[in-house]
């Protein structure tokens, strides 16, 4: 391959999204993917009138307008409200737990009680981590919290993560909350959400639509590829030949299944913290409103990531891997023209719009 002026390793999100900014700034671009599709892990695809996300649910949300904007340019949005339930003691109940969850599943005096006690100490609408409500003094928002712990989040985290809650960065657990509201959407506090009208992947396929993008599928990266500059979004640990050591993941299976029905759940997504082997299933008709007397669900199967067999989903952040990121990191900082970003190459989960913003962001600082 010929020298290429600016390389782009990863066509998700992130890729796309510098593509483009690059392009319009009057840069050549090839961008690369090992993969046999654009996308990265928000690719979908239509089956039979149903739009399919191959890689679990993803739902655009952001208070960023900016980001907001940029995308609009290549989508209509579909103006998707997401919802979440959790069978918790045999009941479909909202989550992140919230009055409603409340109400379905103590006794009414119960739980008048203890929403009597929350409303007092938080107020109306608030965001609560449990931890808090460990630190009341209150013997029923302590039980309350305790509740929430073992039936929403102890038994979700070490099929999600392999690992208890307590061996897992605490800014994790810190993000179970309580809502002393009764709004059900999961991403309430959010001014834009929804899912591109056409699908992910058709979103995606517009921003790559310029003519100085080059995109090359079932291409891996290969140092002796030439650049002028690079921006990789693959893990910055196998970049770097796992000099210091390999950076740990979680990685995940999907199952599909087809029903002969037009439904199968209340909601797009339904978490399962304490039954079967799965954390979720999905059901995709749900996030379009695609119309079908079929149907069609996934499950997801957290695993251990292992290199050659599965693919990294989320790293597993905790002090010893983020000592060991800091290492790949300063190792980074010694390369011109290098740039590591996106979910593998910053070692960082990122929802799609902080995706996006890491993106514009770096952009400006290069026009600098």
């Amino acid at each position: 391959m010929a020298s290429i002026k600016n390389l782009i390793v990863g066509c998700g999100i992130s890729g796309a999204s510098l593509a483009r900014k690059l392009a319009e700034a009057g840069e050549q671009v090839v961008i690369i993917d090992a993969k046999d599709h654009i996308a990265g892990n928000c690719h979908d695809y239509n089956d039979n009138g149903i739009m399919v996300q191959k890689y679990g649910a993803h739902i655009f949300h952001t208070n960023d307008k900016e980001v907001w904007d940029f995308l609009s340019r290549f989508t209509d949005w579909y103006p998707y409200q997401h919802k979440v339930l959790g069978l918790i003691d045999g009941q479909f109940v909202p989550i992140p737990f919230n009055l409603n969850s409340l109400h379905a599943l103590f006794p009414g005096f119960m739980a008048d009680e203890l929403e009597k006690r929350l409303l007092e100490n938080f107020g109306l609408n608030k965001k609560i981590p449990i931890l808090q409500l460990r630190k009341t003094g209150n013997k029923d928002l302590e039980m309350l919290a305790d509740y929430i712990y073992e039936k929403v989040f102890l038994q979700y985290t070490l099929k999600q993560w392999g690992l208890a809650p307590d061996q897992i960065d605490p800014n994790v657990t810190e993000r179970v909350p309580v809502y002393t509201g009764r709004d059900n959407r999961y991403f309430a506090a959010d001014k834009y959400q929804g899912i591109p009208a056409e699908g992910f992947t058709e979103m995606v396929r517009k921003m790559l639509d310029h003519n100085d993008i080059q995109v090359k599928l079932n291409t891996p990266f290969d140092k002796t590829m030439e650049y002028k500059q690079l921006f990789y979004t693959g893990a910055i640990d196998e970049f770097f030949d796992y000099f210091w050591g390999e950076l740990p993941y979680r990685s995940l299976r999907f199952q599909f299944a087809q029903y002969n029905f037009p439904k199968f759940q209340q909601s797009a997504v339904v978490n399962w913290p304490c039954n079967y082997d799965w954390t979720k299933s999905d059901e995709h008709k749900y996030f379009l409103n695609d119309q079908s007397d079929k149907t069609i669900i996934s499950y997801e199967y957290p695993e251990a990531f292992q290199r050659g067999v599965n693919e990294r989903y989320y790293p597993i952040q905790n002090d010893e891997s983020a000592s060991l990121y800091s290492k790949y990191l300063e190792q980074a900082k010694s390369l011109k023209n290098v740039h590591f970003l996106g979910r593998l190459g910053d070692y960082k989960y990122y929802d799609m719009d902080k995706a996006v913003a890491r993106v514009l962001e770096l952009v400006k600082e290069i026009a600098k």
